[in-house]
């Protein structure tokens, strides 16, 4: 009698796990994967998906993961089907909405496997080796007739793989379990019986009026919408919290009502307009969970709230620079030690500096974001970073995850990691200011995270640069202003500097040749035409307060030319170094100009040299004294560089 009650007990345990199978996924989807999710189906309705989680495994052998290992694990504990026994997970773009969402790009488009367990998410870290103990159901899918997860299909003991891409056209298709059990590719039919059947859900939509971007002090309406009138009073709540966006935030009533016979309700939000600078937040619409028979057809709704308390410095943005505002923090004396030296002495002499493993500290990339937001913020707006390349502004707000696309930032390595050896070689957890190793000049690693060569870049622009070498590859997208030549420039001085293997040269190295990056003559010109301003030496400043070194090339750009440049050999003296705008006894005038242009303050003989933004040397003239001559130029913003006594004055010409 015991055995038999111990046998029916387990059967029962085996029957009522066994009931719930993989239904559906689409891993493969448009733009950046941004409409992925997996679907699961119950034997029976409103089937509680308490102590199961749904485990992905990756099929292939490409780093960071083996051949059968997993990569990410989602829990189900809380969760239950609806009527139809259905429920599913995925982006926030899926529609209807998933019942909890995942991050885009989470669900790789195979060679892989994804599996249903009893158990947790904990009992499945990053990279668990597959097994089959209270495996539930499991389903091998890739993008490839030829391309199976072969090692995983024999762990799982499944015989068929089903290719997302049978029909050419798999970012538009999902892999769907048949009654039978098998599995076809069709159009994706999530929160939906795969062949049409069951109870049709009445579907509930969050609209806003006014839609897009908000900022404090505006009013605002949601709007809730049913498919079809309600036949008795739908009751259900939302929020709006999310992170720091909270009831302080906002004023309004959070519970709605849609009265039997009606098909809407709307409910009015005030944004509160206080005087604090917190900076952008997003406000998420989030729903309730509803009565049986509804689902939500959009929720989590996202929404960007600006912050009109943001601050303004006094200095100007790379593409509208200012000068001379914005001191170096570099303690008395920390150049001293390179007073007279030249050629090899003079740039280890610098090296010693910038590389001192007593002093100097190596931090991880995932410390490289929050540098970012200090040192690259926008200087006319708190809430944002300054984009390098496409020379604009964005939220501090949309950093890339994962593969996002148009819309976000993300980290730029100057010097490219394959070019110089670094390729992920640090932790992308951050762990702060506080938490650091030493480092020294043969610490390649350490340039993977080093911020005086990481900038805020748009994502698609970091893409198209990939790892092409400056101005005789990379220009830059179509229209660049070049506000950003001489900053790469500098950048890649410090680097080849800072870290023994890594060499600027001549021409287009190819990506092979490991330590190599170019053009050494673009940049060397680009660090002319675009001096250093008050924006990157503002982040000189940031940055040392991490790392405890500065970009000489920054502090004195005239550096460059003494290593590399016109001056190599010579003797370097910092009274010798740039004085940008910051020398007011030089001046040129009138500016903007239409053709006529004076230059006074000049007491003895020197010379005017006029650049294009490009590093082009379009004039050289002679001056004593205030001396006029003519401008035969077209419209445009130019670079003059006046020399005189060893001296230098760098200043920005407009030509009408």
């Amino acid at each position: 009698m015991k055995l038999i009650t111990v046998f029916a007990t387990l059967l029962f345990t085996f029957n009522c796990f066994s009931q719930v199978v993989i239904n559906e996924i689409d891993a493969d989807t448009p733009s950046s994967d941004i409409l992925e999710f997996v679907e699961l189906k119950s034997s029976t309705p409103n089937f509680s998906l308490n102590g199961y989680v749904l485990v992905f495994f990756n099929g292939g052998n490409t780093s960071p993961y083996s051949g059968t290992s997993s990569y990410f694990a989602f829990d189900l504990d809380g969760f239950s089907t609806d009527i139809n026994g259905i429920i599913h997970f995925g982006n926030t773009g899926v529609s209807p909405s998933p019942m909890a969402t995942f991050l885009q790009s989470t669900i790789q488009n195979g060679p892989d496997a994804v599996a249903l367990y009893i158990g947790n998410a904990t009992d499945f870290p990053l990279n668990t080796a597959a097994f089959t103990t209270n495996l539930i159901d499991a389903l091998a899918y890739s993008n490839s007739n030829t391309n199976q997860p072969s090692s995983l299909m024999t762990i799982f003991g499944i015989t068929i793989c089903t290719n997302e891409n049978q029909t050419l056209a798999s970012s538009t298709k999902s892999i769907q379990r048949k009654v039978d059990g098998t599995y076809e590719v069709k159009t994706p039919t999530p929160g939906a019986n795969n062949d049409g059947s069951g109870s049709v859900m009445n579907g509930l939509t969050i609209t806003l009026n006014p839609s897009g971007e908000l900022t404090e002090g505006n009013t605002f309406t949601i709007n809730y919408t049913l498919q079809t009138a309600t036949t008795s009073d739908l009751n259900f709540t939302y929020s709006l919290d999310n992170g720091t966006f909270n009831n302080e935030d906002y004023s309004g009533d959070l519970s709605v009502i849609i009265p039997s016979g009606s098909i809407s309700a709307s409910k009015n939000i005030v944004l509160t307009d206080d005087v604090l600078n917190e900076g952008d937040e997003t406000m998420k619409i989030s729903l309730s969970l509803l009565p049986s028979g509804f689902t939500k057809i959009n929720d989590n709704v996202e929404v960007r709230i600006h912050d009109n308390d943001f601050s303004v410095q006094p200095w100007g943005t790379p593409l509208n620079p200012s000068y001379a505002i914005v001191s170096s923090t570099a303690p008395a004396g920390y150049y001293a030690s390179l007073e007279g030296k030249s050629g090899a002495i003079l740039k280890q002499a610098i090296q010693d500096i910038i590389a001192n493993p007593n002093v100097v500290r190596e931090h991880n990339y995932g410390d490289a974001y929050d540098i970012l937001k200090e040192a690259d913020q926008n200087p006319q707006n708190s809430s944002q970073v300054w984009l390098m390349y496409v020379e604009q502004p964005r939220s501090k707000l949309d950093v890339q995850t994962g593969t996002s696309g148009t819309g976000f930032w993300n980290r730029e390595h100057i010097y490219c990691q394959s070019r110089g050896g670094f390729a992920d070689a640090t932790s992308n957890v951050p762990d702060g200011i506080d938490i650091w190793l030493p480092t020294d000049a043969n610490d390649i690693a350490a340039g993977h995270a080093d911020a005086h060569h990481i900038r805020a870049e748009d994502s698609p622009e970091n893409s198209s640069r990939n790892n092409r070498n400056y101005g005789v590859d990379y220009n830059g997208p179509q229209g660049s202003q070049g506000s950003w030549h001489g900053d790469v420039a500098r950048a890649v001085f410090y680097m080849t500097v800072r870290y023994n293997g890594l060499n600027v040269v001549n021409g287009n190295p190819i990506d092979g040749i490991l330590g190599q990056i170019g053009d050494l003559a673009t940049l060397l010109s680009w660090n002319v035409s675009d001096p250093s301003d008050d924006f990157e030496m503002n982040r000189n400043n940031v940055v040392y307060t991490w790392q405890m070194n500065r970009n000489p090339f920054i502090d004195y750009p005239s550096l460059a030319d003494y290593i590399w440049g016109s001056h190599s050999g010579d003797a370097w003296f910092s009274t010798l170094s740039v004085d940008k705008e910051s020398d007011s006894r030089v001046s040129i005038y009138p500016n903007p100009t239409k053709g006529s242009l004076t230059v006074s303050g000049i007491e003895n003989n020197g010379i005017i040299e006029i650049f294009s933004l490009s590093g082009t040397k379009l004039i050289q003239n002679s001056i004593t004294g205030a001396t006029q001559f003519s401008v035969t130029l077209a419209p445009g913003i130019y670079i003059a560089k006046i020399t005189s006594e060893y001296k230098i004055s760098i200043k920005k010409l407009i030509i009408k």
